[in-house]
């Protein structure tokens, strides 16, 4: 039975009560409007098409060089095998996280549990209503954690949308116990300087070291003022998740990173970074910074080192995230030019905007270097009514290759192969038409991870879906089990 769940309403603090009993998710009964939260932001709403832009998305269609209103394609080698739309959670769906036989599966108004023990026959474990964007997910033992990044009325899953500019908005990390997967507790909370935007586990033995990472302050916010040059580090106790506390704010960027423009037109201003990928067994890790992208050293936990840093002042408008191949030698940087949502996978764009930067890591040590190799950007154009940009994705654990599945909003879900870091190329694809020959629409594949030999990725309009691959160059990756993956904490596969 599927059971929606909302933590009882609480005001400002997660203090000693929490403490002591923790926050029990009670059952949420349908009842009148009021008794449910706001949710939490959303993408801008459809932006209406010129005529002659209608008129090139149904040519198109017609002409069958795009696939029509939501009819599925796919290549020979990639299958679907199920999808479980939206339920009681109708926000965004965003990020994804795995342990053992449970997706978990962000939105912005909470978050979802699915039993994947069958992948042909997924089903819903239960919903947890806690609204407040982007509820970036994460898993790592009995807990769970949530990026709040969008202003509240307070740290409570009943908090209503507050602006920024009042002291008494909340936002940061969320913590849940999900020792009970039916009943998911929220136990703890931590406020965070501009929010959490996303946020990254470096797990250890007794405590998860969270980095948060946030953007955009502004002289008018209280709690996010400028500079703002680096990441909060929260560090967990799993025994006391709720002496959860920040533990130190390190500058990565002492000269302000990237200025943006006018000195670099078209760029974003780093004030902060985007997302942060780890790699606990080489101690090292790779920031995606609005407009840089940095290696660092994890020899400390608690005081991450910028050892290299980039910028692509030509090409790159704003450093998403990145991934390490297995053999941590190399780093794939995404764009999202225009935010997720804007229409860039098209002959306007060309092949080099709003695509992957890959990136050879050379020499050793504290010498690393970041050192650029090509571009890789799906070779499907899409219609200008689908925001289709490079977006999350993860290794394929294939042996004697570097292969990754990502996902590219309303350009669906790509699998392409990285090996020579020079020629990258596609291998697979699987994708949805457009949701509006209208309308630009919001939608698409979020996120798409390879974990225990299927693809899983969550659709912000269409739910959760599931993938087969049948291909001889990533079979070797079948064998590969892990207990957990949160795809920004790059897993030893072997």
């Amino acid at each position: 039975m599927t059971s929606l769940h909302r933590p009882r309403v609480r005001r400002r603090s997660l203090g000693a009560m929490t403490a002591a009993l923790g926050l029990a998710a009670a059952l949420l009964v349908a009842g009148p409007a009021a008794a449910t939260p706001d949710p939490g932001d959303h993408p801008s709403a459809a932006r209406e098409m010129s005529s002659n832009q209608k008129a090139d998305t149904r040519a198109a269609i017609r002409n069958g060089e795009i696939p029509g209103v939501d009819e599925v394609v796919h290549s020979d080698n990639v299958r679907p095998l199920a999808n479980l739309p939206k339920q009681a959670l109708q926000g965004t769906n965003s990020d994804l996280a795995f342990q053992g036989k449970y997706a978990f599966a962000g939105n912005y108004d909470g978050f979802v549990i699915y039993d994947i023990s069958r992948p042909a026959a997924p089903r819903t474990v239960s919903q947890v209503l806690c609204p407040g964007s982007q509820n970036d997910i994460s898993v790592s033992g009995n807990l769970l954690f949530l990026s709040t990044d969008s202003s509240r009325s307070d740290n409570s899953c009943a908090s209503t949308t507050q602006p920024a500019t009042e002291k008494s908005s909340w936002e940061g990390i969320k913590v849940f116990d999900i020792s009970d997967k039916k009943h998911p507790r929220y136990v703890a909370a931590v406020e965070t300087a501009c929010g959490s935007h996303t946020h990254t586990l470096l797990p250890e033995g007794r405590n998860v070291y969270v980095y948060v990472s946030s953007y955009a302050p502004s002289a008018a916010f209280p709690d996010c003022r400028p500079p703002h040059d680096g990441i909060s580090v929260v560090k967990v106790p799993r025994a006391a998740p709720e002496k959860a506390a920040v533990i130190d704010f390190p500058v990565l960027f002492p000269d302000g990173g990237n200025p943006g423009g006018p000195t670099n037109p078209g760029v974003s201003q780093t004030t902060g970074c985007h997302d942060i990928t780890t790699f606990p067994k080489l101690k090292l890790a790779a920031g995606a910074c609005m407009g840089d992208g940095i290696l660092m050293d994890l020899s400390d936990p608690a005081a991450p080192k910028v050892i290299d840093r980039v910028q692509d002042n030509v090409n790159f408008a704003f450093w998403h995230s990145a991934t390490f191949n297995e053999r941590g030698n190399k780093v794939v940087f995404t764009d999202e030019l225009g935010g997720g949502v804007a229409a860039t996978c098209n002959e306007k764009t060309g092949p080099d905007r709003g695509a992957d930067g890959i990136y050879d890591i050379t020499g050793k040590g504290s010498h690393r270097k970041l050192v650029f190799k090509s571009y890789y950007k799906i070779p499907r154009h899409q219609a200008d009514t689908e925001n289709c940009v490079a977006h999350n994705g993860s290794l394929i654990p294939a042996r004697n290759r570097d292969l990754m599945v990502q996902a590219w909003y309303q350009g669906g879900v790509s699998v392409w192969d990285f090996t020579d870091s020079a020629h990258p190329k596609e291998i697979g694809y699987f994708e949805r038409g457009p949701l509006s020959t209208d309308s630009l629409v919001t939608g698409g594949a979020w996120s798409a991870y390879y974990y225990n030999g299927h693809v899983y990725s969550n659709d912000i309009a269409k739910g959760f879906d599931i993938l087969a691959l049948d291909d001889r160059r990533t079979d070797s990756a079948n064998s590969v089990r892990l207990r957990e993956l949160n795809a920004q904490t790059q897993p030893d596969y072997r």
